[in-house]
């Protein structure tokens, strides 16, 4: 496919990006300071501001899919939302946080006592852009919201797949983002959850 990756040098969209490309799809890496992507074939470096909806919608035209993988709090989540819809693309997919899955029916992360308080304004934006996509209804979007403990490990391919509820081991809920970006392309791949948010853990 040609995809466009918005935010392709940070850690989670690096790795998505390294995905895409093991697996032959051409990428327009976006970031602020493409220098920091990585140089692969098949891959063109772009520099955009997501603030910007009417360049950054000229960047967009013509791919199959656009994935997001931007900070919540470091834009406005309907920018993004406008330049996808703008240049006409039909597949969005984000990048999503934990924050807002459920530990019980109706219970979020979030809104538990344990929940890192330096982490809860990110956890609240991404909540906000979930409900945001819930009312959308032109664009074909899915969200992915990783496991609790989402850090840098192995690609294992070895994972389980869920819906809303926050997924636990007997290790706790944790998730690579190397393996986090390996589900990530296969719903690009083979679409399962449009326009739905799901979660991915050990």
């Amino acid at each position: 496919m040609n995809v466009a990756l918005i935010g392709a040098s940070g850690a989670v969209g690096s790795r998505v990006l390294a995905e895409l490309v093991r697996r032959g799809h051409a990428v327009t890496a976006i970031a602020r300071n493409p220098d920091r992507i990585a140089k692969s074939e098949g891959v063109t470096a772009v520099a955009a501001d997501a603030a910007d909806v009417a360049g950054l919608a000229q960047v967009l035209r013509g791919h199959d899919a656009v994935i997001s993988s931007v900070h919540f709090s470091a834009g406005d989540p309907a920018n993004l939302l406008a330049a996808v819809k703008q240049a006409g693309v039909p597949r969005y997919l984000v990048v999503g946080g934990a924050g807002s899955l459920e530990v019980a029916p109706g219970v979020r992360l979030i809104d538990t006592p344990e929940f890192p308080e330096e982490y809860k304004a990110e956890a609240a934006a991404g909540a906000a852009y979930l409900d945001l996509l819930r009312r959308e209804g032109d664009l074909d979007w899915t969200f992915l919201s990783p496991s609790a403990l989402f850090v840098p490990g192995e690609r294992t391919g070895a994972f389980r797949i869920g819906g809303d509820a926050l997924l636990t081991n007997a290790d706790g809920s944790s998730i690579s983002y190397e393996d986090f970006a390996i589900a990530f392309v296969d719903e690009l791949e083979r679409p399962a959850h449009s326009r739905r948010r799901f979660t991915v853990g050990y």
